[in-house]
């Protein structure tokens, strides 16, 4: 959420667990530190994106972080956090200015989407160190902790020394890393001396290991490997041409290779060896005058062929070369058998970059997979932990649940445990206390809107903890499927939805950086969102409805403060009027229609959770205080169903989910409902199906 004064994000850059407020004055995306306090950076990854970050040089974090990200200077130094296993490596500096999108597809699977970090920065290793335990860095970095497992990633420069020391005082071997300079790894033959001297120490040696990551630029790389390859013998036929002395050249020797187990393959490093160990047999039994004649002959056409650029003169001198070319048999089958070995190596290369590519993309499917899987196994045991008095109480069996009205239950969107993000749709009987999962979202969703519209869900915005949305898909209940719609304008969350004369409104939200007072409108038979008359005031986790043909948005966060304030917009008027505004700021609450009212429930005021409950009085125009809920929360979800209203989940403060739901039937009071089935939740949002 965002705080007053501030600029905050819910999400963590590459972390799993959101921000919640726990103090009035906490801001996430930085400490907004000056550019001549800034002594260093840390970045976030994870383990499927830490090679990459080393592999292509370039570290990121998601565009609010920009904000500080666009001080970094080429030097300072920098440091990359593995959330997956809570270390810090480094020492990195600065190889560029911070800028937004350097690669617009970095940490993508197949770069046919944006990327979700674009603050990002070029950067170079400056001493390869073993990585630090959260334990042995989180003393110097105290203060940046807001809570107990998240902290700012700006650095002072007090704080960026003592990590540097500390680094510094477990510095490792230079092969622990990639090299520096990632041009260089498109060779693997270094160039061959200029001088005539012999070359058995200048044989085949690679520059860069075989990179596990493969990208779609290994096409490229193959070609220019052979380039490469011509050019080196380019280069030694206008040196040796002249010479009668054959021993002046020794072509590559295998037995004085020097290939690194440590920075190449061993099925690669195996094949080269056998290839290159059967020609140096053949050639210890030829004249090496002759061998020296022919292959420079057969390279040159060779290279001829690879790229068509030879002189006139170079031309002659090959044909020369030719004409007193060695026709042994035993000598061209040697040469044919090496083409042949460097043409099979090329196909092996291709083969093994193809098979990286399909690894990683069944690695992608597979960790959805386990994220669907985890999320269904969340679910299985909310309905294993009811007790057997539970159940026996209820005798709800096979035959009863095929009996309840799904216009009875509250259908749960998304949301948050405290460990997993959800692509849940679960049905919820209050009544029974028993949820019955159906087909889950395409993706996990939460701080979402959902509308219902001609008895099928809309589900529009929100987030995966790490970036926002502006996907949309709807769910229809009679064949449990799920069918993507026109994708918002632009990705935003903690945004508002509500339904008006067959058409969907998406109001206000945010994107970390700014918030709205954007109005998108959903037209079905059009069939693409339209910007429609915007609010009188910017709204981030606002809450709106429906009624009697007029859209009500109550509360959120401009930017600057949370809001009282509340406005109502009317078709017929075209345009947005201000109504009373409550008396407590609220964001992230309920808001619900009950008995013909309004009822704005808790939410967060700038500095706690709060409990009060404000009831706008239709035929009044005003606001009055209802009975407060139980519990003080925020980011809950809220409905009507059965006379009653239901509130499930939501935050209490920090990281603290509620796993109460509370219900208020008409005339009553709020009463905390014995809940097995929900557990704990929040960040999600809720809708009914009208009968």
């Amino acid at each position: 959420m965002m705080v007053a004064g501030r600029k905050q994000q819910t999400f963590i850059a590459n972390g799993n667990v959101p921000f919640t407020p726990n103090e009035a004055n906490t801001s996430v995306v930085s400490r907004n530190l000056r550019k001549n306090q800034l002594g260093g950076v840390i970045f976030g990854c994870k383990n499927a994106t830490y090679k990459e970050c080393l592999f292509k040089q370039l570290f990121g974090l998601p565009a609010q972080h920009f904000s500080y990200v666009k001080n970094i200077d080429p030097g300072l130094p920098l440091f990359l956090f593995n959330y997956s296993e809570r270390k810090l490596h480094g020492i990195f500096e600065a190889a560029s200015h911070g800028q937004m999108n350097i690669n617009p597809y970095g940490w993508t699977t197949d770069g046919s989407e944006k990327t979700q970090y674009p603050a990002q920065v070029q950067i170079r290793v400056r001493q390869q160190c073993q990585p630090l335990l959260e334990e042995q860095f989180k003393p110097i970095i105290a203060d940046n902790y807001y809570c107990r497992n998240h902290f700012w990633f700006e650095l002072d420069h007090v704080q960026t020394s003592k990590l540097v020391s500390l680094l510094a005082s477990l510095a490792v071997s230079p092969s622990t890393y990639l090299p520096h300079n990632a041009a260089k790894w498109r060779n693997i033959f270094q160039p061959l001396p200029s001088s005539g001297t012999k070359m058995e120490d200048e044989g085949f040696r690679p520059l860069a290991p075989v990179v596990e990551h493969a990208n779609h630029t290994n096409a490229k790389w193959d070609r220019d490997v052979f380039v490469d390859e011509t050019k080196v013998a380019d280069e030694h036929f206008s040196q040796s041409s002249g010479k009668s002395d054959a021993t002046d050249f020794t072509p590559f020797d295998p037995l004085e290779t020097n290939v690194d187990a440590k920075t190449t393959t061993h099925g690669e490093k195996e094949f080269i060896l056998i290839k290159l160990q059967e020609l140096a047999q053949k050639r210890t039994e030829q004249d090496v005058s002759l061998m020296d004649n022919v292959e420079d002959s057969m390279v040159m056409k060779e290279a001829r062929l690879e790229d068509g650029t030879f002189s006139r003169g170079q031309t002659d001198l090959v044909q020369k070369k030719e004409n007193g070319a060695c026709s042994s048999s035993s000598c061209q089958s040697s040469i044919a058998k090496f083409i042949q070995g460097m043409e099979e190596l090329r196909t092996f290369k291709t083969e093994q970059c193809e098979k990286m590519i399909q690894m990683e993309q069944k690695l992608v499917a597979a960790e959805m997979e386990i994220q669907r899987l985890k999320d269904r196994c969340l679910i299985l045991e909310s309905l294993s932990n009811q007790s057997v008095e539970h159940i026996n109480v209820k005798e709800i069996d096979t035959s009863d649940e095929l009996q309840l009205d799904p216009t009875k239950s509250i259908f749960l969107v998304g949301g948050y445990n405290g460990a997993l993000w959800s692509s849940a749709l679960d049905s919820y009987f209050p009544s029974h206390d028993v949820i019955k999962s159906v087909q889950p979202m395409s993706s996990v969703r939460s701080y979402t809107s959902v509308v219902q519209l001609n008895g099928e869900f809309y589900v529009f915005g929100g987030g995966d903890g790490f970036s926002w949305y502006d996907t949309v898909e709807s769910y229809n209940p009679s064949s449990n499927q799920w069918t993507p719609g026109p994708s918002l304008k632009q990705p935003k969350g903690s945004l508002a939805g509500a339904a008006l004369d067959d058409k969907i409104f998406a109001i206000g939200g945010g994107n970390g950086i700014q918030c709205f007072s954007d109005v998108e409108m959903l037209d079905l038979n059009v069939g693409r969102w339209i910007n429609t008359r915007s609010m009188l005031q910017k709204r981030f986790a606002l809450a709106a409805v429906e009624l009697n043909g007029a859209i009500y948005a109550t509360g959120g966060y401009d930017g600057s403060d949370y809001l009282k304030s509340a406005e109502r917009f009317d078709p017929r008027e075209h345009s947005w009027t201000k109504i009373a505004g409550m008396s407590t700021k609220r964001g992230c609450h309920s808001l619900v229609v009950f008995n013909e009212n309004l009822y704005a429930i808790g939410g967060y005021d700038g500095t706690e959770m709060v409990p009060s409950v404000e009831i706008f009085d239709m035929r009044m125009g005003s606001w009055m205080i209802g009975e407060p809920i139980n519990q003080a929360r925020g980011y809950a979800a809220a409905a009507v169903v059965d006379g009653s209203i239901y509130v499930i989940g939501g935050l209490r403060a920090g990281e603290d989910i509620v796993d109460l739901v509370e219900c208020m039937e008409a005339g009553g009071g709020w009463q905390v409902k014995s809940s097995k089935a929900v557990g704990k939740r929040c960040f999600l949002s809720a809708v009914v199906l009208k009968s």
